[in-house]
């Protein structure tokens, strides 16, 4: 396992939060994400398969824009 932040931009109000943890949550690999609108990030427990860049592609698709965070 592993940890993955994301800072996502974009989202304006709940609701948008509430996208973007459901698109992250259905990634194969995803054990846990926990989106935040006020910090505008979202903080994934991912199993060690998972690529940093496909998250920020799944983000992407939900019509946000994300990038890692370091």
């Amino acid at each position: 396992m592993k940890t993955i932040t994301l800072n996502v931009t974009g989202m304006s109000c709940e609701g948008c939060a509430n996208s973007v943890k459901s698109a992250l949550s259905q990634v194969a690999g995803v054990e846990v994400a926990d989106v935040y609108l006020a910090e505008k990030k979202a903080v994934l427990e991912v199993e060690d398969t998972v690529e940093a860049t496909d998250l920020v592609g799944t983000v992407e698709a939900a019509g946000y824009q994300a990038t890692v965070s370091e």
